[in-house]
Order: structure tokens, then sequence, then C-alpha cells
């Protein structure tokens, strides 16, 4: 069984990249509120289709499919509702751990998020100096969240900018 674990948090400001990144589109075909999810993504010159269970605390399932790029770029263009998310994934390692950093772009332009996964949710993890607040349990941070409720258009709520 495949299980996803990771913490959230958003990035400082002023943050960059210290190597080449890769960019990403994806797209949801079903969420399903606080059910499962099912995600189209190009990566690079990769896709993937995976389909997601609900959250239980940091964890959830997870299950991973690698398709024929074409094929994801057609189900993006024709089932994803135009509601794609565009950014750039930056690995970064740090304390035994490897962060995405993910530069938003397109309808979530300027935020900057990055993510962590350990193995177990007690692990302890040494945060980098460049992440800032802890988003773990805010769903809007969450990327089906954002291909529905684009960032810049929260307002004044926190993260907004």
């Amino acid at each position: 069984m495949a299980m996803e674990i990771e913490r959230k948090f958003l990035v400082q400001p002023g943050w960059k990249p210290q190597s080449a990144g890769t960019d990403y589109m994806q797209g949801y075909l079903y969420a399903g509120g606080h059910g499962p999810t099912v995600r189209v993504r190009v990566a690079g010159h990769k896709a993937f289709l995976t389909i997601k269970g609900p959250p239980e605390g940091l964890a959830r399932l997870e299950f991973e499919y690698p398709i024929p790029p074409e094929d994801a770029r057609h189900m993006l263009a024709s089932l994803a509702g135009g509601r794609v998310i565009e950014k750039t994934r930056y690995l970064v390692e740090h304390a035994g751990h490897t962060w995405e950093v993910d530069v938003f772009a397109g309808h979530n332009s300027g935020l900057v998020v990055a993510e962590v996964e350990i193995t177990h949710p007690d692990e302890p993890v040494v945060l980098p100096d460049w992440v800032a607040e802890e988003v773990s349990f805010d769903h809007r941070y969450a990327n089906v969240y954002l291909s529905l409720h684009p960032w810049p258009e929260w307002g004044s709520g926190k993260g907004a900018p």
C-alpha cells in the first residue's frame, strides 16, 4: 500500500533557486471534496495519473502510474475543465531530507510553497531558514483547492499577496 506523509510550508519572500527546476502542469479529473482525487500531471517529459485518498492527518493513500505525456496533455486540455496548475518544482537537500519547492505560475503566480515527505507523522524535520509558516493543515494550500480557488483571489486572507 502506498502512503504519502508530508508537511507543507510557505517560503520566505526572496527565496531563490540554486539549481534548475522541472516545469509541472497538473489538473484534476475528479476531486471528491473530502474524498479521493484523481490527478493528471505532466512533469518535464514524463506524465502520471495519480489517485489520492482523503487526508488522515498528515498521511493519505497515494497511487501513481506513468502514462504517455501526449495522453496527459489531452486529458488536461479536455477533462480538467481549464483548471490547470502551473508551477516549477525545485529539489533542495537539507538536513537529510529532500524538500520540493514549488514556485507557482499562471493563476497562482506569486505563491511559493515547500513540501517535505516524511516516513511517519512524528518524524523530526530540521526546518531550513527559508521556510515560513507551516500550512500542512490548511486545505487552501492543497493543489486541488488552488486549481479551483487561485491564491490571488483569496483577498486579504492568510497568504494572499
